[in-house]
């Protein structure tokens, strides 16, 4: 009984450990399968595998113009490769000492190294230790996430041997070196050489190896710059491990290990920096070629070659950000600038801003804004096209006058206020006169003026309006756009569009050529022609400020105004809001604005000193780029040196006066009488008159060249110079006269605007006669013209007595009298001395004239008249008397009318201010 409840008892138990057993395995099998199954899912979803999952994306390389190497353009990952036969043994031996000893042995799974790492992860929790081979490294930063999972872990040993069948072991090596991030943004080997020791693979010693060997593991922790010590104690660790596995020998491992991580890399980081206003360009043309996209542009591997300069490039940054050279109103205040070569169009500098930040918010103020050029637009929209497609001379006679926009009410004014009667187009440029630019733009035509621009790289859309010739552009130009356009000029009439990248060449040794054609945008005559009226505006015009002495240099100002809203909104009553200088030598073109970004009650230019700012910018840049190539413009074959004198308007001879005499430009095959197609009446005027008559008429075109009748007044008759001022200004007051005026034309010619406008030679006869009544001798010469004149003026004098009174202002009454009792001596003195020169031949057009009034009109009367009074009154006080008199009477004339010089250095003090 007790047998048989044992032998059921026992049975119970068998039959239970079975049940188990059979669960056990049941749930073994299960599992395995469940898990089989899953395995199998994550080795089906794991990535495939091909030959582009391995190949590295490299960062793409600056070069500078000289070919050096500058920087990368990696958005903060430097990304280069190479391959395993560039990388030396020593370089290759630290890396598999240290993280993979056996990797010549496995095939991608090291399971004593994943032996250790179970048991590390079960005593020190799971991910404390990778058992991971360089095979798996691969796998992980190629195909893989850095998850620590057990989905990952599977997934990249089946990857590990997968790879591990399809490459060689030293195609994985080079995988791995190429892509394992050493930090410091560098990735790969090459990378991590250059960022860290600034050398090539070839140069790397073994401490230098064993460094970067120790780094993967932990990048910033080991990071050489910023923990040395930690840095080096990891190198010593990876030494150790070389010399135990037999890598290196004892005295390598002891000589490596003597060296500091200090003397490593001591002054070996990069520390190149370039131009954020230079980079924006870079890319901006990068994005603009077809053959690359964006990605391309950091991850690529292109070699870019650009123009950058980079001594040239420092110097602008000094200039604009420190007072060394200039002395700025403010931080607030603002400039941009661009610096191009003329013969190539490469923008070797860019000068985007004062007190900008690198990588910060900025504006571009050299390429990205759009500003109203001034005056500096007029070469480009007026004369150049006048010259070429008018073939006009740079002695093209111009009536500065009163006029107006067609179809406007709209006055157009000079900057001064005055207008100054017939002058040629290089004084209307020299002084920057707004009225002849003007003219000259409706001579040419808003459709050639267009053309002519475009030709230049200044596209405009839309028609061109007559406002446009004085820069008043609907949308503005940057300085990078006006540097290129002036560049043309200086280049005998090639433009060449700017630009910063010479070449581009791709890894697989493609190579696009990124500078662009030549193109003839104008003839070299009309580059030459213009260039020398520009080279007189910096000589002795507006832009006096930025020559520089010993070097020939061409440029243009060009100042804005506020428009009569924003003065009243800002109470602004003496300020501008852009002021320009665009120049250039043989060789560059610097073309530069100054203003304030936005306007307000304190942002915009007020001072003088102010205005001066873009010139003197402009110097100090360009003078840094004279050396022993910068040489003086050179005449071309195109263009004919005329002299001419100006009395005649014809060709100077033998017999020309040298004061009358002027050299200028013309393009070969027109004539000087060509000059005067706008004013042929003038010319008319000038042959017409008798040389011997009139034997320095040909100062007025000497004046309009000088601009200021006061200073060659105050010039030839330094011996009596109040006398002559008095002469001078005593004309003036004439032309306000009324009743006597009108009855006695031949002896007041200037008694109307008009006449004054249409001839300029009405002031200057009388500088012709003054130097003629300075010696004191010359009283019997000028007996003739004494009497005349005597006479003359006595008629006028009893014909309008109450002239004092019909003027503005005048000293007394008493004075008046006076003035009719001298006049009574003039008189008798006048018959005498007709008398005595009876008989001379002149006499006879004398007393045609004087009896034929009729048959002498306008100014050839007037000048007679005029010099006629000029020699009496060396001769006679009482006549002296009486010019003081009329200049008294009428003291505001010369303001009103005038083209002397005292009114144009008040404009070119406005223009060009304080520049003395």
């Amino acid at each position: 009984m007790e047998k048989k409840r044992a032998t059921k008892k026992r049975s119970k138990k068998q039959s239970f450990l079975m049940r188990a057993i059979i669960i056990f395995l049941l749930f073994f099998l299960v599992t395995g399968v469940v898990g089989s199954i899953h395995v199998y899912s994550l080795v089906q979803s794991a990535p495939s595998i091909d030959d582009d999952t391995f190949i590295y994306s490299n960062s793409s390389t600056l070069y500078d113009h000289t070919g050096e190497e500058m920087v990368t353009l990696d958005n903060g990952e430097d990304r280069q490769s190479t391959q395993i036969e560039h990388i030396p043994q020593h370089v290759r031996d630290a890396f598999i000492a240290i993280e993979d000893t056996r990797f010549y042995e496995h095939s991608g799974l090291d399971a004593k190294r994943i032996g250790g790492a179970i048991l590390s992860n079960i005593t020190d929790g799971f991910g404390s230790e990778g058992g991971s081979t360089i095979t798996q490294q691969v796998v992980k930063n190629s195909l893989l996430t850095s998850e620590k999972s057990i989905e990952r872990k599977v997934q990249e040993a089946y990857l590990a041997l997968e790879v591990e069948k399809k490459y060689t072991k030293d195609e994985i090596l080079e995988f791995y070196l190429n892509k394992i991030y050493f930090g410091n943004g560098a990735h790969g080997i090459v990378s991590a050489a250059d960022a860290y020791f600034g050398k090539t693979l070839e140069e790397l010693t073994i401490e230098e190896a064993a460094l970067l060997a120790g780094l993967p593991q932990r990048p910033s922790g080991y990071d050489p710059f910023q923990h040395p010590e930690l840095g080096e104690e990891r190198r010593n660790t990876v030494l150790f491990v070389m010399k135990d596995q037999g890598f290196i020998t004892d005295e390598e491992y002891e000589e490596a290990k003597s060296v500091s991580i200090e003397d490593m890399i001591e002054g070996n980081r990069s520390n190149y920096e370039i131009s954020d206003a230079f980079m924006d360009l870079v890319y901006k043309e990068l994005e603009s070629m077809e053959e690359i996209d964006a990605s391309m542009i950091y991850n690529g591997g292109l070699e870019i070659y650009t123009t950058y300069d980079k001594t040239a490039q420092e110097h602008v940054e000094k200039v604009l950000n420190s007072d060394e050279y200039i002395s700025y109103p403010d931080e607030r205040f603002q400039a941009g600038l661009t610096l191009i070569d003329n013969q190539t169009g490469e923008i070797k500098a860019v000068g985007g801003g004062r007190n900008q930040e690198s990588g910060k918010s900025r504006s571009n103020y050299a390429t990205n804004i759009q500003r109203s050029p001034g005056s500096t637009i007029k070469p480009i929209l007026s004369y150049g096209p006048a010259i070429e497609y008018l073939n006009w001379s740079t002695y093209q006679q111009i009536e500065d006058e009163e006029m107006t926009y067609t179809d406007s009410d709209q006055v157009i004014t000079n900057y001064n206020g005055n207008y100054h009667g017939i002058v040629s187009m290089r004084e209307a440029l020299t002084r920057s006169w707004n009225i002849p630019a003007v003219k000259t733009f409706q001579e040419v035509g808003s459709e050639r003026a267009s053309e002519f621009a475009s030709n230049v790289g200044l596209s405009m859309e839309g028609p061109l309006y007559e406002s446009y010739a004085l820069g008043s552009l609907k949308e503005g130009i940057s300085p990078l756009e006006l540097a290129g356009a002036y560049a043309a000029f200086g280049n005998e009439g090639m433009y060449n569009e700017p630009h910063v990248i010479k070449k581009v060449v791709f890894p697989d040794g493609k190579e696009i050529n990124m500078q662009p054609e030549p193109v003839q945008a104008m003839s070299d005559a009309t580059s030459y022609m213009v260039t020398d009226m520009l080279q007189s505006v910096v000589e002795e015009g507006t832009g006096r400020l930025a020559n520089i002495e010993g070097v020939a240099v061409a440029g243009k100002t060009g100042t804005t105004n506020f428009n009569e809203e924003t003065k009243q909104k800002y109470t602004i009553s003496d300020g501008v809001p852009d002021v320009w200088f665009a120049g250039y030598t043989s060789n560059y073109t610097v073309a530069v604005w100054t203003g304030y970004p936005q306007v307000s009650d304190e942002n915009y230019i007020k001072t003088d000193e102010d205005k001066q700012i873009a010139r003197l910018i402009f110097k100090e840049v360009m003078t840094e780029m004279v050396d022993e190539e910068t040489h003086d413009f050179v005449k071309p074959d195109s263009v004919e040196e005329i002299t001419i004198d100006t009395s005649t308007g014809e060709r100077a001879t033998g017999s020309s006066d040298k004061d009358d005499i002027v050299t200028e430009l013309f393009v070969s095959g027109t004539t000087v009488e060509d000059a005067y197609s706008l004013v042929e009446e003038e010319l008319e005027k000038k042959q017409s008159e008798p040389k011997d008559e009139v034997p320095e008429s040909n100062d007025s075109n000497q004046i309009e060249d000088d601009n200021s009748v006061d200073q060659d007044v105050e010039e030839n008759s330094e011996p009596e110079p109040e006398q002559s001022e008095r002469n001078e200004e005593g004309e003036g007051s004439e032309s306000d006269q009324p009743e006597g005026n009108v009855e006695d034309e031949e002896a007041k010619p200037e008694q109307t605007e008009e006449s004054e406008n249409l001839e300029e030679a009405e002031p200057e006869q009388t500088e012709e006669n003054k130097p003629e009544a300075e010696p004191e001798g010359s009283k019997e010469e000028n007996s003739v013209g004494e009497a005349e004149q005597e006479k003359t003026e006595g008629n006028e004098e009893i014909e309008s007595e109450p002239k004092p009174e019909a003027t503005e202002e005048n000293e007394t009454e008493t004075e008046s009298e006076k003035q009719t009792e001298e006049n009574e001596s003039v008189k008798e003195a006048e018959q005498e001395q007709l008398n005595e020169v009876e008989a001379e031949p002149e006499q006879t057009e004398v007393n045609q004239a004087e009896s034929e009034p009729e048959q002498t009109e306008g100014n050839e009367s007037a000048n007679k008249t005029e010099q006629e009074q000029t020699n009496s009154e060396v001769e006679s006080n009482s006549a002296e008397e009486k010019n003081t008199t009329e200049e008294e009477a009428d003291p505001e004339q010369d303001d009103t009318n005038t083209s002397s010089t005292t009114g144009e250095e008040e404009a070119l003090n406005q223009e060009d201010t304080n520049e003395d």
